[in-house]
């Protein structure tokens, strides 16, 4: 059992993530998403704490999301090869509010109303007594 604690539950989501950095435009994909971050493989993962512009390309939506992240862990080694942790910054609630939906609903066309609804209930955090 992990002692690892998340905020949102995560999926293995593969989408397509542009970005640019030192001139140069990039075009990687997600491991995995929740509605709080992904984690982004790259060959050229930005340094932690690195703050950055991308558009999320989601099959379901007409535009892209314009996103804001900050880099949280950065690899350049391991089993599915390197990339960055990410976690999610908003300035706009209600483009927050889109964004999670959509991942919601990534969620559940993945596994199913009733899996992703319960996952998503286990991952939120608990009331505090």
């Amino acid at each position: 059992m992990s002692n690892e604690y998340r905020e949102h539950a995560r999926m293995p989501i593969e989408l397509e993530v542009r970005y640019s950095k030192l001139n140069g435009f990039f075009s990687d994909y997600t491991r995995n998403i929740s509605k709080g971050g992904a984690f982004i493989e790259t060959k050229n993962p930005l340094p932690p704490g690195t703050s950055f512009l991308f558009k999320l390309l989601v099959p379901s939506c007409s535009e892209p999301f314009q996103l804001g992240g900050e880099v949280v862990r950065a690899e350049t080694t391991g089993g599915h090869g390197g990339g960055m942790a990410i976690r999610f910054v908003w300035s706009d609630p209600a483009a927050r509010v889109a964004f999670e939906q959509a991942v919601e609903k990534l969620m559940a066309d993945s596994l199913g109303p009733l899996v992703a609804a319960g996952l998503l209930e286990a991952a939120e955090p608990s009331p505090k007594r």
